[in-house]
């Protein structure tokens, strides 16, 4: 099995770093934000997920200043929109280096719809959107104490859009929804298949068969 420190590969055998390849799939989070002059972004992040559910708190990294993570500081507010295969061009296309004063959304012709409890909108095609109250900037720092340009954006959830099309008896089928996931390298995947496993529970051993409580459900 090959082993390397990260800084210390072997350029010949692994021309591009592999890091991005390993930690696989991440969700996507298309990020919409809104300046207090009223200038809108819109972009991807790979380095997306959900951190809590109690408060509801998702974040995204941001590897330099960027828009996304200046206007969220700047107004205390952003939304979370879920890109999905549909999406997958206009996504795409939105992770151009457009200036801060140019619109993504109006560039590239997506339309926006808006948002009840935050100002900057939501994409209107997406079937999942989060409204966001931004938390804190968290600075990501190496171990030797090196600073980076790196940072997390944290939001607490106070909002939630979901599409009718894809509840279906109570629960939101992802297939339908199938969202992007971001591999390595120009990498993508989406989700179109699953399975369930439920959670085991802990047996009493002094407990017979019948007494043995359910597997418990997330």
């Amino acid at each position: 099995m090959l082993f390397f420190e990260p800084d210390q590969r072997d350029r010949t055998l692994l021309p591009h770093d592999p890091f991005k390849a390993m930690v696989i799939p991440r969700p996507v989070g298309w990020i919409s934000t809104m300046s207090r002059s009223g200038a809108l972004n819109l972009a991807p992040y790979s380095y997306f997920n959900g951190f809590s559910s109690t408060p509801r708190i998702v974040g995204f990294s941001s590897e330099g200043d960027k828009d996304s993570s200046a206007f969220a500081e700047e107004t205390g507010e952003f939304v979370a929109n879920m890109a999905t295969y549909d999406l997958r061009e206009a996504v795409n296309a939105s992770s151009a280096e457009f200036g801060p004063a140019v619109s993504e959304p109006e560039r590239i012709g997506l339309e926006m719809a808006q948002c009840r409890e935050v100002k900057p909108p939501r994409v209107a095609r997406s079937p999942v959107a989060l409204e966001c109250k931004y938390f804190k900037t968290v600075e990501l720092v190496s171990s030797d104490g090196t600073r980076n340009s790196s940072s997390v954006i944290l939001g607490e959830v106070v909002g939630i859009h979901i599409d009718d099309s894809v509840i279906v008896n109570g629960h939101i089928d992802v297939t339908r929804m199938q969202p992007l996931a971001r591999l390595g390298y120009m990498d993508y995947c989406a989700v179109n298949e699953l399975f369930a496993i439920q959670r085991p529970a802990v047996p009493d051993p002094e407990a017979s068969a019948e007494e043995a409580p359910p597997a418990k459900v997330y």
